[in-house]
């Protein structure tokens, strides 16, 4: 109960934080939007609904309680996503168990694209100096990078808090503009209920508090979010498999309450299928003209994708798909490989 009671402080102390600091930003674009963009085949199939995922090293990217190991000693990961508009966007992460101590943890995301032909105004020779694109290249770079540190522990058998200290660089042509941030997590385990739930989880995250980027005389802030979201198994049978079943409820800084759903079903321990739905999901809204009605711009809904699972020699590996459908702009795809040692 002491557990229980400590988590519903830290899950308050989330909530404060994220009212304060709604009072101070303003809802609209965010600088570093490329961290709004899902990590990790398995999460992202899951409909993203994976805060209350735990021992996972792709964790640190969502709920960093979730990165805390207790099977294993080593976990790695390395994550492609082919995003819109043929944006790179990559990520690896490693984790490392430090006994009774906790879980460290370093990873990074890259984001962007190369060779993006330059359109550049030309100034008179007089006004070259007062120019604020100084830039003469042909073409420009667009390049995100977020690194990242992330603490977990397990300070009972039911609580899992984690940390995660970032620092964010956006390359523009020939502009670098950094920020950090900090992510906090948690996670408690209540357990089975009866014959009918079995493992069951709630959690609190709160993603990208921090400092925002400054473009010239504009200053964006980064995207900050407030998630809660439990996780069960309402079918564990040797035989016939495992069925997890999660739910997030997540609130941006800068768009509506969005309910994300998903479910696993494993085989074996060896195969699973995986599907989830993000609710309410609008990542731009025109805002429309007097002749006619705003124009959703982009959807990210329907997930799906599998895995397979695999243990040799004292190694734990695991590949895992995602397929995420943008409505009006092409399919995303994503792969993803994690690694662990017993």
């Amino acid at each position: 109960m002491k557990a229980l009671r400590f988590a519903l402080i830290v899950l308050s102390m989330l909530v404060l934080v994220l009212d304060g600091t709604a009072q101070v930003r303003k809802a609209g674009l965010n600088a570093a939007a490329f961290l709004k963009v899902g990590v990790g085949a398995r999460n992202v199939g899951l409909g993203s609904a994976s805060s209350s995922i735990t021992e996972d090293v792709s964790q640190m990217f969502w709920n960093p309680a979730g990165i805390a190991l207790q099977n294993f000693s080593l976990q790695g990961t390395v994550s492609y996503n082919k995003w819109i508009a043929d944006l790179n966007h990559n990520a690896f992460g490693i984790s490392y168990k430090l006994g009774d101590i906790g879980t460290i943890g370093v990873g990074a995301i890259m984001f962007g694209v190369n060779g993006i032909t330059a359109y550049r105004d030309v100034a008179p020779t007089a006004l070259k100096s007062q120019q604020i694109d100084q830039a003469t290249a042909d073409t420009y770079d667009y390049q995100d990078l977020a690194l990242q540190a992330t603490f977990a522990r397990d300070f009972s058998e039911q609580l899992s808090l984690g940390v995660t200290f970032k620092y964010i660089s956006e390359t523009l042509d020939d502009q670098t503009k950094s920020a950090v941030a900090v992510d906090l997590g948690s996670i408690y385990t209540i357990g089975s209920l009866g014959n009918y739930i079995y493992d069951w989880k709630i959690s609190a995250r709160l993603s990208n508090m921090g400092s925002g980027i400054k473009y010239y005389d504009v200053e964006s802030p980064i995207p900050i979010t407030f998630s809660v979201g439990t996780s069960f198994l309402p079918l564990k049978d040797d035989k016939i498999g495992e069925l997890l079943i999660a739910v997030d409820a997540v609130k941006p800084q800068d768009s509506p309450q969005l309910f994300y759903v998903g479910g696993e079903y494993t085989f074996g321990g060896l195969l699973s299928i995986r599907g989830g739905w993000k609710f309410n999901y609008t990542g731009a809204e025109d805002e429309g003209r007097s002749t006619r009605a705003p124009i959703k711009q982009s959807i990210e809904g329907l997930s799906v994708g599998g895995g397979v699972h695999v243990e040799m020699g004292g190694y734990d590996l695991r590949f895992d798909y995602a397929m995420t459908s943008m409505d009006i702009l092409d399919s995303v795809h994503r792969v993803t490989l994690t690694v662990g040692l017993k």
